[in-house]
């Protein structure tokens, strides 16, 4: 199985899984790239996996559908227009024209009922974690969207991340400002900065990458809980407190 990046909108990745004449998408917000690139390489669409709601990840589905008739996956915690096959954690998603089968991991925290897919080495997490950041909450709590970093985190370090926006170099220096002294965040800034000048994508990226680059997986790290301190401006008693005022502070930054 070939996993193509395919450009949205200012900074989106929609996820094409292809093998042999077969393919499946994550998070289509625009069907545009996706009916392009299956008439270009001959593909049959045989699924569609969303993460969750919001517009730039579901918006293409009505369109794609119209198209190609195909089961479409997604949270069932949330009202998507074209869900076909509501999931939710510990669901398999299998797609047999691909030879590939995930398993659903429960991720709120960005919204309500975000999920993620799991298998064959990689990890579909939509916008719960981000290279080197994570997701705003705009409808989960700081405790939900802490539990689902911690799931995410607990995956094998060689798992490669898919998440669904370039955010990285602005992600990165927010993480420098967290942590200056951690020569990996200096390493990785000067790596994703010479892709991204040659124009490639910095996704997907080691998950053991992140738990070491990544502030919003170390707060229980004594740098870490410094800075949040000094903006909270007194005491963190637990790590989730330690992740709400980071979060907090990258809302700032």
């Amino acid at each position: 199985m070939q996993i193509i990046p395919l450009p949205a909108f200012n900074d989106n990745y929609i996820w094409l899984l292809r093998a042999g004449s077969h393919a499946a998408v994550v998070d289509p917000g625009d069907a545009a790239p996706v009916l392009r690139y299956l008439a270009e390489h001959g593909l049959a669409l045989t699924a569609i996996l969303v993460t969750h709601h919001h517009p730039d990840h579901v918006a293409g589905i009505e369109a794609l559908t119209a198209a190609h008739p195909v089961p479409v996956f997604g949270p069932a915690m949330e009202d998507i227009l074209g869900l076909t096959h509501p999931v939710s954690q510990d669901d398999e998603v299998l797609l047999p024209e691909l030879g590939v089968e995930f398993r659903v991991l429960d991720l709120p925290g960005h919204t309500a009922g975000h999920v993620g897919y799991y298998g064959e080495g990689c990890v579909f997490c939509g916008d719960t974690l981000f290279a080197a950041g994570c997701g705003r909450l705009f409808e989960g709590t700081p405790a939900q969207m802490y539990e689902s970093l911690a799931a995410l985190a607990a995956l094998p370090g060689d798992t490669q991340v898919y998440c669904t926006h370039e955010y990285t170099l602005g992600n990165l220096k927010f993480a420098a400002a967290v942590e200056p002294a951690n020569p990996d965040i200096a390493a990785r800034i000067a790596a994703c900065t010479a892709e991204r000048a040659a124009n490639r994508p910095t996704v997907p990226f080691p998950l053991s990458g992140e738990l070491k680059t990544n502030p919003f997986l170390r707060s229980s790290e004594p740098a870490v809980i410094r800075q949040a301190e000094a903006q909270a401006g007194h005491a963190l008693v637990s790590p989730v407190e330690v992740f709400a005022a980071v979060r907090e502070w990258k809302n700032r930054f």
